[in-house]
């Protein structure tokens, strides 16, 4: 018997949130500004939940990095493996993610209980190594000191994500496809850039028959050729089973920006559907990495992204509180 493609299987799903649980914030990669984060707590709390700030979330090294490594890294792993935290936010991008992931004990983090990690961008290195190393999904989303954590859509969106899970079974797509088709897989990947510097590092950058995400911010169309160029040369585009594009913000023109993906990612044989609002947008919808889905790629309007299951398990046996959670959100491809 064939052994099944890894990007193909789907990952443990940690429980749902609840009312009253706690979540911790962390900064495993940049420093975090103080009123982005007291901001981010409150409405952490408006949810009903419980927010622990860990020890060096507010520290500094070296400029850009949201104190030493060690530090980072020792905040990340108590979060982890507390029983009583639930869940596990970044506080915001940057850099530093690769640096933190080197220290952590993965023996130790594999033996808690498994619980949400939210994040995007730099934390790409985190979701890629939760996967790999843990067997966990994770959740590509707004980050707890940042903009995103502003924007009534992107906040709605997360809060049904953690609360409800059961009520987020399909992510839109707002542009046509790149390349028409229709793929299945685990959902993983994140930032290209990102990707593109883990090669060489431990674990799969693209798991084998994955649908593949791929966003990016302020990189010109000539450093996202190279990016891309040296995902394709690694051999890392060719593993995916479709791929997704989320936002390429800051990217150029929006022309050239999509006459290089076509170049690039046109002629992988797989498909290719553009326009999920999610990266480094005003609008920063939740995706569940590790999750099984379907990809549609059609015209504009068409095209589909529908989870087979939902993003997160079942919380419980006890019921919680879906309070303005289950509601439908403001479709964000008309915004």
């Amino acid at each position: 018997m064939t052994a099944p493609r890894t990007g193909s299987v789907p990952l443990l799903r940690p429980p749902a949130l609840r009312q009253g649980d706690t979540v911790a914030v962390v900064a495993p990669a940049g420093p975090v500004e103080p009123a982005r984060l007291a901001h981010g707590v409150e409405v952490l709390e408006s949810w009903g939940l419980r927010v622990s700030v860990m020890p060096h979330v507010s520290a500094a090294h070296l400029g850009h990095l949201a104190g030493r490594d060690v530090d980072r890294a020792s905040d990340l792993q108590a979060a982890w493996t507390d029983p009583g935290i639930a869940a596990v936010l970044c506080a915001r991008g940057g850099y530093g993610c690769q640096r933190t992931a080197d220290l952590l004990d993965w023996a130790a983090l594999a033996r808690a209980v498994p619980k949400p990690l939210v994040g995007f961008s730099d934390a790409t290195e985190l979701h890629r190594l939760f996967a790999a190393r843990l067997g966990v999904a994770t959740l590509h989303g707004p980050m707890v000191a940042t903009a995103a954590f502003a924007e009534p859509q992107s906040l709605a969106h997360l809060r049904r994500v953690l609360f409800a899970p059961g009520s987020v079974r399909e992510l839109p797509l707002c542009e046509g496809a790149l390349v028409a088709g229709r793929a299945q897989g685990v959902l993983a990947g994140g930032n290209a850039s990102l990707l593109a510097s883990s090669l060489g590092g431990p674990g799969p950058v693209v798991p084998d028959g994955c649908l593949l995400l791929l966003e990016e911010v302020g990189e010109e169309p000539y450093r996202l050729d190279r990016i891309l160029t040296q995902l394709r040369r690694a051999g890392a585009l060719g593993a995916a089973a479709g791929i997704v594009l989320g936002d390429f913000t800051d990217c150029g023109p929006p022309a050239a920006v999509a006459e290089v993906l076509h170049d690039r990612l046109g002629g992988l044989g797989v498909p290719v559907a553009a326009g999920l609002p999610t990266g480094h947008g005003r609008v920063q919808l939740t995706v569940p990495l590790g999750v099984r889905a379907e990809l549609t790629a059609a015209g504009p309007g068409a095209s589909t992204l529908v989870l087979a299951e939902p993003p997160l398990a079942p919380p419980g046996t006890t019921e919680h509180d879906t309070t303005d959670t289950d509601r439908k959100d403001p479709h964000p491809c008309a915004s």
